[in-house]
């Protein structure tokens, strides 16, 4: 990917990323602010051998001392030395425990011992650090006393003694909620790409344009006003969603100039998609250019768009098909010039209405009276209803809900179509997140899935 890539998909997920990025800062902070508070006390130690005059004694006797800096270093931290602190302080712990909160570090070339004791009491840790360098001198002194009597050949000076520290230096939490950030803004851009990674969902062009080998015709944003009413009325409303639409529509004049399609079927892979929604809006859209345009409800299963857009839905498009009425009877208006013909009864074999010969005669004559015919069909994967429907129309626009319909589901359903030689036409992207919300169209179908078809050779 590129870096354009990137940047597109931090922007999609800006939000899990400052999400996550808030979560670890808290956690950050409940975690400093649950830690009991440590405090640390230090002493400094000099280490010095015997005097002597002579100054080459005196440079040997320094270099003895740097060497055996780093032995004290280790006695320091050790369980002798801290049972006799415990015994000097009367402590109640364990060698071991204070030993744990102990360490020492000689500084580079010196003869200097740095002492730091943790505690959780700031008095009690100035205590433990002065009294453990104190009973450290005697510890050394009668370590380096020849046992035939004499001055010892070293000795340590508690050069500077601990104080009660004002401060404790855990939690550190300005340095916890600092890494608290970092982390949870790697967590977050980290999660944010693994999620792109795995998702499977159709969302951009290129995925319609290499999965369906077909272009993207149009992409509609989602509109919260939809959840109320499906139609649009565009005579007085410029919304985004309407403003796509109109897109749409210009857009259908250059899908073939020699050839433009009249009869279209509006259909998707899966149900919840949006293709009713779409061809509701498309075919008022259309309207409202001048054209002359017919919706047909060829969905015999669950018809919907009438009670969009508050026709009779009782007769339809079923009685024709059955030789029970004219289409002069069943073609209704609406409020604008947009006219409708209801998917009527529903009857009990749809496929085998669609794909009769008196259907094929029907959407002729309907492209005939009609500058445009908007078919708004089933989805292609659970019936072949609309993969009949497509073939005697002159096309077929293909929806993919923007995350939530997924690759393969989109491909197969393209795939079903060209089985049949319909004309795939394009695809559309519905409910895009420039508007977010809650999806404003969706119904169940409860059908068998029908089998995927062979992929047309091209």
């Amino acid at each position: 990917m590129e870096l354009r890539d990137y940047l597109r998909i931090l922007r999609m997920r800006w939000i899990s990323v400052a999400v996550t990025t808030a979560v670890v800062i808290l956690a950050a902070l409940a975690y400093s602010l649950t830690t009991t508070p440590v405090y640390q006390a230090s002493t400094r130690l000099f280490v010095s051998t015997s005097a002597s005059a002579d100054i080459n004694d005196a440079y040997q006797g320094t270099l003895y001392s740097q060497e055996r800096v780093l032995s004290y270093t280790q006695l320091l931290t050790g369980s002798s030395l801290a049972k006799r602190t415990i015994d000097r302080l009367h402590l109640d712990m364990s060698p071991d425990e204070l030993a744990a909160n102990v360490t020492a570090e000689a500084a580079p070339n010196t003869v200097l011992i740095n002492v730091h004791v943790n505690d959780t009491n700031p008095a009690r840790a100035a205590d433990i650090a002065n009294g453990l360098s104190d009973e450290f001198a005697a510890f050394v002194k009668e370590l380096e006393t020849p046992t035939s009597g004499g001055n010892p050949t070293s000795r340590v000076v508690v050069e500077q003694r601990a104080e009660a520290p004002s401060g404790p230096i855990l939690p550190a939490t300005t340095r916890n909620v600092a890494l608290g950030a970092i982390l949870g803004l790697l967590l977050g851009i980290g999660g944010a790409l693994l999620r792109d990674r795995l998702d499977n969902t159709v969302k951009d062009r290129s995925t319609v344009e290499d999965l369906g080998e077909t272009g993207l015709v149009g992409t509609i944003p989602f509109d919260k006003n939809r959840q109320k009413s499906a139609a649009i009325r565009f005579a007085d409303e410029s919304s985004p969603s309407a403003e796509s639409f109109r897109s749409l529509r210009t857009n259908l004049q250059f899908l073939d100039v020699d050839n433009p399609p009249r009869a279209i079927v509006i259909t998707s892979s899966m149900p919840a998609e949006g293709k009713s929604t779409t061809a509701i809006n498309l075919a008022l859209a259309l309207a409202e250019g001048g054209h002359k345009v017919l919706l047909l409800e060829g969905d015999l299963r669950r018809p919907i768009a009438t009670k969009y857009l508050n026709v009779v839905g009782t007769v339809g498009l079923s009685n024709v098909l059955a030789h029970q009425a004219s289409l002069d009877d069943v073609i209704q208006g609406t409020s604008s010039s947009l006219q409708v013909l209801a998917a009527g009864p529903i009857p009990p074999n749809p496929s085998e209405l669609l794909g009769s010969e008196t259907a094929r005669s029907t959407i002729e004559k309907l492209r005939q009276m009609f500058d445009f015919v908007i078919i708004d069909a089933p989805p292609v994967l659970p019936v072949t209803d609309a993969a009949i429907l497509a073939s005697a129309a002159d096309g077929a626009l293909v929806i993919a809900r923007h995350g939530k319909t997924k690759r393969d589901q989109f491909e197969r359903a393209v795939d079903n179509l060209r089985a049949v030689n319909a004309r795939v036409l394009g695809a559309i992207i519905t409910m895009s997140p420039s508007r977010r919300g809650d999806a404003y169209y969706g119904y169940s179908y409860a059908y068998t899935k029908a089998p995927r078809r062979a992929k047309h050779d091209k």
